[in-house]
Order: structure tokens, then C-alpha cells, then sequence
């Protein structure tokens, strides 16, 4: 094969989704750390799943078009890496009908510095070196075939190495999770270039959406919300002259006539998102431009049903709202009485899409929101969702757990401004200390499978087959009586009696430190201990 075109490169990025989804279970097993973490394959997955939704065309706009599905579509952070991988490739391959190999080595190589540039701080011995290392080995090759032969000898070589240079993985045993997973993609994008991809599934459990409640419309309702509109039109030679042709004017006919208009055109495609309640008045108006290649509409009232919420936490047009992440009834419904206006579902093996938080967004309709990641593991994909918003300000700040979160969102004082917030809970942030109780799934220095390990700040401080006594041991690890607050928060699977003697044994061993119990019932950790 001497050039690669669109429908191509579509089926060579849908191979390696294919061949990832076949091995994403044993990505999620190389677990740096012996109790559950974010799960590495099925983040990458399903982000990688979601670019997979396109229909092909020139290859530079199928590769923007992928791009932009893993975008909004990316969980976690090897998700979010992930997804600027693509779209550095995409800027790549922006313009072009196909692309000889020459072209696409440089797209490949503007997707390592799209991903490097993606992490604040990046660490050498991670997805990024495994990529690095395999694009620079393969430069240079003779032909699509040596290319990806040598592509995938190198990053598997990178990858062998990566316990090398982090400790965290020479300590487990492991090699690094993300490299594996991008390993396991280009994989099944060499067996896409030979026509011998594997098919992907229908739908995934995690990804199939959950069967509409028709019964939420019936023959009484009212059409309150309209109709989420959206569509992507090919422009047509036949229709306009594509040279001058002034999408402005398309642009202000939608806007004066739909809600939530999101508009831009890429080449001849036009992508329109606009509420409406006559989704036929804007096809028809919009088709003596071009004709459609994808067209969705969704009742909004049905979408409002499924996504409703208790009506005392809906706020409209508020100068400030508040986006937490939180897993465990309990602690979600704490953070709403508290002041959150949007909890999403999520947390330590439960990272919530870019997508999640966009909506979250445009539900509240703040003029400033401030975002709780809550999870290191989520830290990402919220800033990646506050670079993508533009109809309001958003924050993000970097709390790595829910403790930091229930002390950020109770300290959060309205009467100040976002940026006054923003750096007071920033700074008070540094002097807090926390502390996480949870079960090992595996064999570790600091205890057996099965035992309860003391965790802070991704460091195991202790660990005792008896799930207080950890909790205890981590408390004075801590230096827990040289802070005057400590707020603990109990897991789902801690009985009240338990709980209640823990606050117990806490405040006998710390007399001088005021204890709080909240039954927070969130999953993996048992317990949380948060110090001020």
C-alpha cells in the first residue's frame, strides 16, 4: 500500500479498538497498585470506541472526525492522553486526500508532542515514552508494512523497559498499563492495514445507553424541551459555491431559530447541535445547502426524564454553580445539601466521560462553575471538559479525593469571587492531609490479599487483616493529633456499630482533635480520613 485514505485509516482505528476491547480486561489487571484503580483498558476503550462512530471520508477529515468523538468521549487519563494522540495525528493529516508515508510519519510525530503537551507534568516510563520511543524507531521505514512492524517492535521493547524507570511499576511487578493498552491499539491497526481487523462489539455494557423510558411522554404530555437536534451536512457543489460560500449566514439562521446552537464547519461538513421545537423546519431550511450524512433527534423531555433531578438543586442563570464527582448515594445527596448543583456518578474504578461533564455544564448554566474531580484519576478529563466548554467559566479544582472534595465544597464561600475561591481553597488544599483504608487485591509489601491496607497520596503506609486496626494505624502515621479537625468518612461496606466504634477508639487515641463521622457510602475505600 503506498498512500492510506479515509475509510482506511477509519477501519485501521475500529481494528485496534477491536483488538483492545480483546485484551482490556488484562490492561485493567496491570494495576500498579494492589487495590481497585482506574481501569486502563475499559477508560481506553471506551474512548477509543467512541471515535469509532464516523463515517469515513477524505482522510484528513475522518481523522478530525474521530478525533473529535474520542474528545468528548475520553475517560481518565490514559483517556484523555489517549485522545490527544488522535487528534495530534488528525492535525497531521489536516487537508489531505490520503497520505503517502512520509505524511503520515509526521502525523504521527505531531501526535507525540500533542500528547506530551496534553499533561502538565509528564513522567517518562508511561504511555507517552511507549509512544515516543516506537514513533522515532519507526521513522524512516520502507513502506506502511515496515513501518508498523517496526512500530510495534519498538513500542513493545519501550514497554518491557517502562518498569525501568518508574518504581511504582518495578515495585509491583507490572509494565505500565497505558503503554499496554496503546500497544494492544496499534496492534490492531497493523492487522486494519492487512484487512484482518477483529470486529468490534455491538455494543459494550459500558457504553450501550439504557433503554428510553417511552412511558415518560404519554398521549397527555406536553413538548416542554423540544428536541435535541443534530446533524453533520455535506455541503453540495450542485446547492452552493463551496469557494465563497458564508456559513455566518447558516450560522445566525439556526441561532434565531433553536436554543444551544453549537456550529462549525470543517471543509464541506457543517456540524450543527441546536434545541428546537421544529427539528423538520431546521432540516428543511438547512438542506438547500447540502444533504446530511448523520442526523440524531431526541426528545428532550424523555432526555429530562432520565436525567431529572430533585428540582430544589436545579439552578438557572446562577453567577456561580458547582460540579462535584462522587460515588455512594449517601455522599452524593451530602454534596448536593451542601451546595453542589450537578453530582455525577464516578470515582476510583468509575471515570465519567468529557461528555459527562459537558452536560453537567449546560444543565447548571452558571456563568462560572467550579469543577470536583474528587480522583486523581479524573483530574484530566475535568480540565479537558473545562478547556471544551465555552458558554460559561469554569474552574477546576485539583481535589484528589473525596475527602479534599467535602472539604473544598464546604469551604467554597459564595460572597467571594471565582478566582477568590479558587486560590483560597487552593492554598487550604496544601495544609490538608488524607488518608484512605482499603482492601488489597493482591500480595504486596505491606500485607497479604485480603488485608486492609493505609493509603495517602498513593503512598501504603500500613496494612493489618483487621479493617479498624488499619484505620487506626494510618491515623497515627498521619501525626493525626497535630491537626485540630479530622472528618472521617465511611464506606459502603462498614456497618454502623463499626464505624461508630472506630470514632470511638479515634477520639480516645486524639483527644485534642475534634472527630466528624459521615456515612459517605462510597465503594473501594472503607474508609476516609480527612485531617485539617
Amino acid at each position: 500500500m503506498e498512500s492510506l485514505d479515509g475509510k482506511r485509516y477509519l477501519a485501521m482505528v475500529c481494528s485496534g479498538a477491536a483488538w483492545l476491547n480483546a485484551q482490556r480486561q488484562l490492561i485493567n489487571e496491570l494495576n500498579v497498585f494492589p487495590i481497585p484503580d482506574g481501569d486502563t483498558g475499559d477508560n481506553m476503550f471506551m474512548t477509543l470506541e467512541a471515535g469509532c462512530r464516523v463515517t469515513p471520508g477524505p482522510l484528513g477529515e475522518t481523522a478530525a472526525a474521530v478525533s473529535q468523538g474520542m474528545l468528548t468521549g475520553a475517560r481518565g487519563n490514559s483517556g484523555v492522553i489517549l485522545s490527544r494522540i488522535f487528534a495530534g495525528i488528525a492535525q497531521g493529516l489536516s487537508g489531505l486526500e490520503e497520505a503517502g508515508l512520509p505524511a503520515f510519519e509526521q502525523a504521527m510525530a505531531c501526535g507525540v508532542e500533542a500528547s506530551y503537551k496534553a499533561v502538565a507534568n509528564p513522567v517518562e516510563g508511561t504511555m507517552l515514552t511507549v509512544f515516543r520511543e516506537g514513533v522515532a524507531a519507526a521513522a524512516g521505514s520502507d513502506g506502511f508494512d515496515a513501518y508498523f512492524d517496526t512500530l510495534c517492535s519498538a513500542m513493545d521493547r519501550s514497554l518491557q523497559h517502562t518498569p525501568e524507570l518508574l518504581d511504582v511499576l518495578r515495585n509491583a511487578g507490572v509494565v505500565d498499563s497505558g503503554g499496554a493498552g496503546l500497544l494492544q491499539i496499534v496492534e490492531g491497526m497493523r492487522a486494519g492495514l492487512h484487512g484482518e481487523s477483529a470486529a468490534l462489539p455491538e455494543t459494550g455494557a459500558e457504553t450501550a445507553r439504557q433503554p428510553v423510558d417511552l412511558s415518560a411522554f404519554t398521549e397527555d404530555s406536553v413538548l416542554e424541551f423540544g428536541y435535541c437536534t443534530e446533524f453533520l451536512l455535506r455541503l453540495q457543489r450542485s446547492k452552493v459555491d463551496l469557494e465563497h460560500f458564508d456559513e455566518s449566514v447558516m450560522a445566525d439562521w439556526l441561532g434565531a431559530h433553536g436554543e444551544s446552537l453549537v456550529f462549525f464547519r470543517d471543509g464541506s461538513i457543517i456540524k450543527v447541535h441546536v434545541h428546537t421545537p421544529t427539528p423538520g423546519e431546521i432540516l428543511n431550511h438547512c438542506q438547500q445547502y447540502g444533504e446530511y450524512l448523520t442526523v440524531k433527534i431526541e426528545n428532550m423531555t424523555l432526555q429530562h426524564h432520565e436525567n431529572r433531578m430533585d428540582e430544589r438543586y436545579r439552578t438557572k442563570g446562577k453567577s456561580l454553580g458547582v460540579v462535584a464527582v462522587a460515588a455512594g448515594k449517601p455522599l452524593q445527596e451530602a454534596f448536593r445539601e451542601m451546595g453542589a448543583d450537578e453530582v455525577i456518578e464516578g470515582g476510583q474504578t468509575m471515570n465519567p466521560p468529557v461528555q459527562a461533564f459537558l452536560d453537567a455544564f449546560d444543565r447548571i448554566g452558571a456563568e462560572n462553575v467550579l469543577v470536583l474531580p474528587n480522583n486523581s484519576n479524573i483530574l484530566l478529563t475535568a480540565r479537558q471538559a473545562a478547556v471544551l466548554y465555552g458558554k460559561a467559566h469554569v474552574e477546576v479544582l485539583p481535589t484528589r479525593n473525596l475527602g479534599e472534595g467535602y472539604f473544598a465544597l464546604a469551604s467554597i464561600d459564595t460572597s467571594e469571587t471565582v478566582e477568590e475561591i479558587v486560590a483560597e481553597i487552593g492554598e487550604a488544599l496544601e495544609s490538608t492531609v488524607t488518608g484512605m483504608v482499603s482492601r488489597a487485591i493482591r500480595d504486596s509489601q505491606a500485607g497479604h490479599t485480603g488485608d486492609y491496607l493505609g493509603i495517602s497520596d498513593k503512598d501504603i503506609l500500613c496494612g493489618s487483616p483487621e479493617r479498624q486496626q488499619a484505620l487506626l494505624d494510618l491515623a497515627g502515621r498521619l501525626d493525626t493529633g497535630s491537626h485540630d479537625i479530622a472528618l472521617l468518612l465511611t464506606g459502603a461496606d462498614v456497618p454502623a456499630e463499626e464505624a461508630d466504634a472506630a470514632l470511638e477508639k479515634l477520639s480516645a487515641a486524639w483527644p485534642r482533635t475534634e472527630f466528624t463521622r459521615i456515612e459517605g457510602g462510597q465503594p473501594v475505600y472503607d474508609y476516609i480520613l480527612l485531617l485539617c
